[in-house]
């Protein structure tokens, strides 16, 4: 057994212990209170943005993208949870008016491999389960379909592309009932975990991912440990998440994906800080260590998910809920809805460096889709 794998097991025994006692003397906020902060967040958004097709202009790299890029695709998986627990209108128009001016397709269209352009495809599934209107769905089925016709399945060599396409593939095949688009997804998964880089990203000691293959040992933080990021496993634990709610559990892969999210989630519970946040580099406090929003975030969205699910024991991970919430809201959040400690674009704790509360990161979208998606699983919590 590693150091690091002694260290989760005591952590976790302390952890379980402490719970019991700590439960009941922190707690979320109310409903309500929880509500109007994502409202609030999201809020701020649409009134910078109130064009959903306008593109976006970075003057740190003076170039421009088109608003249905990845960042702005995870927003809108924050926006389409949030509208489910609070279907205002204005919402739901957002999300048409988005989808509609990118003729619900996507970046470099249906030919298009990446990941990264495919994200968009999830909140257009969404929106065709709510309206049935084939216009919806037909691209980007369109161009998983032109995937699978090849035996291609390498392109998720990094693991931000785990969360951007995987659930794609679990809508794809549970709206059409075609085992062949879980078939495939797996292929892409396994390749990934057990393949890409020579051995695979992910260390199944450790029950964590390396970035891409940059990263993998024998590269090491400055501190001599492994780099892994947290804003990249908290793609991974999204992901895992937002498949598992499509995956019938009938697949044959579908215990391996709840094993992997339970490994992964029992890894990141010891490492929570005391401030309720996580490190950019989960095992190096030393490198860029600061407080930062995304990684809390999907961390949280996975936790909570968990619980509501009866996956996690809800006395151990609650308290982890708690304290990465109240951080969220108390640290992060301006008053007019901004929120602070995002770290911008990038693929390793040094970039987009240093956050803080004041700074704005390149692109404002896709923290904001974070804290939305763990917004609105907290809200879901009994």
């Amino acid at each position: 057994m590693t150091k690091f794998k002694k260290n989760i097991s005591i952590c976790l025994l302390i952890l379980s212990i402490i719970s019991v006692v700590s439960y009941g003397q922190n707690s979320l906020p109310k409903k309500p209170k929880t509500l109007r902060a994502i409202e609030l967040a999201n809020k701020y958004f649409m009134n910078m943005w109130p064009d959903a097709g306008k593109e976006i202009f970075v003057p740190s790299k003076n170039r421009t993208w088109p608003s249905h890029i990845w960042t702005r695709a995870v927003y809108y998986e924050g926006l389409m949870a949030l509208y489910n627990i609070d279907k205002q209108k204005t919402y739901y128009d957002y999300i048409v008016d988005w989808g509609t001016k990118h003729n619900w397709s996507m970046r470099d269209s249906i030919k298009t491999r990446n990941a990264d352009n495919q994200c968009c495809g999830q909140t257009y599934i969404d929106m065709y389960l709510l309206t049935k209107n084939e216009a919806y769905i037909k691209n980007i089925k369109a161009s998983v379909d032109l995937m699978m016709h090849t035996d291609k399945i390498d392109d998720w060599n990094w693991v931000d592309a785990i969360q951007m396409a995987m659930p794609v593939f679990a809508r794809l095949g549970s709206v059409y009932n075609d085992t062949n688009y879980f078939h495939r997804m797996y292929e892409m998964y396994e390749f990934s975990k057990y393949k890409q880089a020579g051995n695979g990203l992910y260390n199944q000691t450790d029950h964590l991912w390396w970035r891409d293959k940059d990263f993998v040992s024998p590269y090491k933080e400055p501190n001599g440990s492994n780099c892994y990021w947290s804003r990249g496993n908290g793609w991974v634990i999204a992901a895992l998440v937002r498949t598992l709610e499509w995956l019938p559990k009938t697949d044959p892969h579908y215990n391996e994906y709840l094993q992997n999210y339970k490994d992964m989630c029992k890894s990141l519970l010891p490492l929570q800080r005391s401030d309720g946040f996580w490190n950019v580099s989960l095992l190096d406090s030393s490198h860029f260590g600061g407080k930062e929003l995304t990684g809390t975030s999907l961390f949280a969205y996975g936790f909570a998910w968990g619980i509501n699910h009866n996956i996690l024991d809800k006395k151990v991970f609650m308290p982890a809920v708690i304290k990465s919430w109240n951080a969220l809201i108390k640290d992060c959040m301006h008053t007019d809805g901004k929120l602070g400690y995002v770290q911008g674009t990038g693929k390793e704790p040094k970039d987009s460096q240093p956050v803080s509360f004041d700074n704005t990161p390149d692109f404002e979208d896709f923290g904001l889709g974070c804290f939305l998606l763990a917004g609105t699983e907290i809200y879901k919590l009994k």
